[in-house]
């Protein structure tokens, strides 16, 4: 049983290393589905199998913790769920319109709405760093929207407005962003129960909310939900074994013992492993304005982090 008032015997800040490489194949595998499977039985496969694998262990070992959840604990935890459910829907169709680097870039500026919704959700005034890491942060979105309708070729040669904001591109980036703030939520009521609940009851609880929302919504779309192939149901297996068990527990788990806001500049490194992974397996080479706007990203984020010590 995890006690959350003792010392891990795992450095949190350690466990997140591993974290973070599992996370970082998840674009990579929903690609190699996408062209079978749209993205809301996606989302839906990717926490439907996560939670019926922690669903017997939730039951049989923790149902007591289960039980004693209040009322406002299970709406907090359903909260958290519609969120999570929000963010991958969002993530996931991002993917079908812009490149991993764009998607993933975009989709990890969780830490910004994290820093923008503070004072509200949790009382806490942004300081003048903050707001600096907020601008530069979010002009490297600009930059990156940029980038993927934009041609450095001949110098920078750019489409009229009234293409840019219909491009698939742009549409895929905005999708992104989306997933951002949705996540943003889902970090932020993540950390008001971590600090009461253990890991276990916790993630079925969210993860089991999540995956009720994502079932109904893919059954209300008609798209087919069965009759894959052994290797499209394979893939949607380890998409929910490695980055949904894996990874997003190991960092609700941190949630336990570390700041919100330092768990969220950690999902920085999965932009990295996810751009790298995609150019070897999928081909794909981020351009040059898109880096920048990656760096501008970074940065703005790693400045807005400077207070979380």
């Amino acid at each position: 049983m995890e006690d959350l008032h003792k010392s891990p015997r795992l450095s949190p800040r350690i466990a997140i290393i591993f974290g973070i490489l599992a996370i970082s194949v998840a674009s990579i595998l929903i690609r190699f589905t996408q062209d079978q499977v749209s993205s809301i039985v996606i989302a839906a496969y990717r926490l439907g199998v996560a939670t019926i694998i922690i669903a017997p262990i939730a039951l049989l070992r923790h149902r007591a913790s289960i039980k004693s959840l209040s009322p406002k604990d299970l709406q907090l935890g359903l909260l958290s769920g519609f969120f999570l459910a929000v963010h991958f829907v969002l993530w996931i169709t991002s993917l079908e319109f812009t490149s991993v680097a764009s998607s993933v870039v975009l989709v990890t500026t969780t830490p910004l709405w994290v820093a923008l919704l503070s004072p509200l959700v949790l009382k806490e005034s942004i300081s003048r760093v903050v707001a600096l890491g907020l601008v530069v942060a979010l002009l490297g979105t600009v930059v990156i929207g940029i980038g993927d309708v934009c041609d450095l070729s001949e110098g920078l040669v750019c489409p009229p407005i009234s293409v840019f904001i219909s491009g698939d591109a742009f549409i895929g980036d905005l999708l992104a962003l989306g997933g951002a703030f949705a996540a943003a939520g889902y970090v932020l009521i993540g950390r008001n129960l971590r600090v009461k609940l253990t890991l276990i009851p916790y993630i079925f609880l969210v993860y089991g909310a999540a995956a009720v929302i994502l079932a109904g919504m893919a059954l209300l779309s008609g798209e087919q939900i069965i009759g894959f192939s052994t290797k499209i149901y394979l893939l949607l297996v380890l998409l929910a074994l490695v980055p949904q068990l894996l990874g997003h527990s190991i960092f609700n788990w941190a949630l336990g013992y570390l700041p919100a806001a330092f768990v969220a500049v950690t999902l920085l490194g999965e932009p990295i492993g996810s751009t790298i992974l995609a150019y070897f397996l999928l081909g794909e080479v981020p351009g040059t304005i898109t880096l920048i706007g990656a760096i501008l990203v970074f940065g703005g984020i790693m400045i807005a982090s400077i207070t979380d010590k």
